[in-house]
């Protein structure tokens, strides 16, 4: 391998973006970013790196196999890169901005650093998206979230956008309630985790024919909602069953042609969750364009959010369009071009007074020429 090849070889699930994706991707992220501020969810930054004691805290802990550290050689403590950018959202949430009435709404956009890849997602530096409304514990704020990510997915033009919807804690109250634990707790919850019926016998008589009918109760949201609320659940459980239904009902009001699925024991992904979680996908991309849910900030306040994982969001988006581009020649009067960017036409400055416009016009791919008398010509 040549030394020029040895320079330009990434690490594994690294990439260089080059044009004209990397501006189609900064145009989707600005037009996010201004859907979720239209709706009065402003913009924080928070840092690619931090101590790894901040970064980590709480729920975040979560990430902890994802996330890269290094030493800072100023303080000599360790530092990790970011894997996902809601915690650094939440710790904003409950110290920077701690005394701001709420709720709290906030949005984001930044590159995220990941240890490994999924098979699903290779890549381990990518782009997220997303907003957090923090400070509410209502099933409207977990709607509110849920129909504005969806909606912002809409308004990209991505086709077939679909919710799978889960109450990852519904498992963990009625595991208490039923008196399910230890070994036996997380056997079971493997087995639900794969949908195992036949492993969920060792439950017992009483939860296993209860667990079996969860498992079956997946599915489209209308008949799995019916299929909930005709078993007897315990008090608790019923609780979390009852407040998926009301999220369910008025993201309905709102959005009423979302397909919506429920999965009533999933809860891969969705650990640190302490209520409604929900995975969005797109038709015909096998990847998920994002997640969110409800969750506690800063381990105490109650929160929900979306992150949308920008690769996958753009794979379900038509490529970039191509620009009007305008070749102008060496020596043309500034002004006509700064007339023509005004109208949206991408301008390309000539260097060489000497070059062939016409031949340049070809060499650069602009397709049209600005000509000694200030009109645009088709080339």
């Amino acid at each position: 391998m040549t030394d020029f090849a040895n320079r330009a070889l990434l690490p594994a699930g690294l990439r260089d973006m080059l044009p004209p994706d990397a501006s189609h991707e900064a145009d989707v992220v600005s037009q996010l970013l201004r859907h979720f501020s239209a709706q009065g969810y402003e913009r924080v930054k928070p840092p690619l790196i931090e101590f790894e004691e901040s970064l980590l805290d709480g729920a975040a802990a979560a990430t902890a196999s994802h996330t890269f550290r290094v030493m800072d050689p100023l303080s000599q403590r360790m530092m990790g890169l970011r894997a996902d950018m809601t915690p650094q959202v939440a710790r904003i949430a409950t110290t920077r901005l701690a005394s701001v009435e709420r709720p709290l709404r906030l949005s984001y956009a930044g590159q995220v650093l990941r240890v490994k890849g999924t098979q699903l997602r290779p890549e381990r530096q990518f782009g997220q998206a997303g907003i957090e409304l923090i400070g509410s514990d209502s099933p409207v704020a977990d709607a509110e979230v849920l129909v504005l990510i969806a909606d912002a997915l809409a308004d990209l033009g991505v086709p077939g956008v679909t919710v799978d919807m889960a109450l990852p804690t519904l498992m963990t109250v009625l595991f208490s309630e039923l008196g399910l634990d230890g070994a036996l707790a997380e056997r079971l919850r493997h087995a639900l985790d794969h949908k195992d019926s036949a492993l969920v016998a060792e439950a017992g008589p009483v939860a296993a024919p209860l667990l079996r009918a969860l498992i079956a109760a997946a599915g489209p949201a209308d008949r799995a909602l019916a299929a909930l609320k005709a078993m007897t659940l315990p008090p608790a459980a019923a609780a979390e069953r009852d407040r998926l239904a009301r999220v369910v009902e008025l993201v309905r009001a709102d959005l009423p042609d979302l397909a919506l699925t429920v999965d009533p024991v999933e809860n891969r992904g969705f650990e640190y969750h302490t209520g409604v979680g929900f995975t969005l996908f797109a038709r015909n991309i096998g990847a998920e364009l994002g997640r969110g849910g409800r969750y506690l900030a800063g381990g105490t306040e109650p929160a929900t959010g979306a992150t949308l994982f920008m690769d996958s969001v753009l794979a379900a988006l038509p490529g970039p369009k191509d620009k009007r581009k305008v070749f102008v020649p060496a020596g043309t009067p500034r002004p006509w071009a700064q007339a023509l960017r005004a109208q949206g036409w991408v301008t390309v400055g000539g260097l060489d007074s000497k070059a062939d416009p016409a031949a340049e016009v070809k060499r650069l791919g602009c397709g049209h020429l600005l000509g000694p008398d200030g009109t645009v010509i088709v080339q």
